[in-house]
């Protein structure tokens, strides 16, 4: 089991009434409820940390090489995954 530590958070009183209420109606505790939205809220920043430094990499490869494929290119391949063929990525070119 991970380690756990207190942490104290200050909630206007009107946040932690609409906490209090979505606990009950789930019928979870309030330290539930919140511990879950922080556990979400993370993961989801982290998830758009990793697509901002994906994009900052791919910018930066397509700055140094050139290469790239075009709109269209992209839109025939997402198509055809769409349509349930496995098939590779377009080639890269200038």
């Amino acid at each position: 089991m991970p380690s756990t530590s207190t942490t104290s958070i200050k909630l206007e009183q009107e946040l932690k009434n609409r906490v209090q209420r979505l606990a009950q109606s789930r019928r979870r505790s309030t330290h539930w409820i919140m511990r879950e939205a922080v556990e979400q809220y993370v993961a989801r920043e982290e998830q758009r940390e990793q697509v901002r430094n994906d994009a900052i990499a791919a910018w930066n490869h397509y700055s140094t090489t050139g290469l790239h494929i075009t709109g269209d290119e992209a839109n025939a391949w997402l198509e055809k995954l769409e349509n349930g063929q496995n098939v590779e990525p377009p080639e890269c070119h200038e």
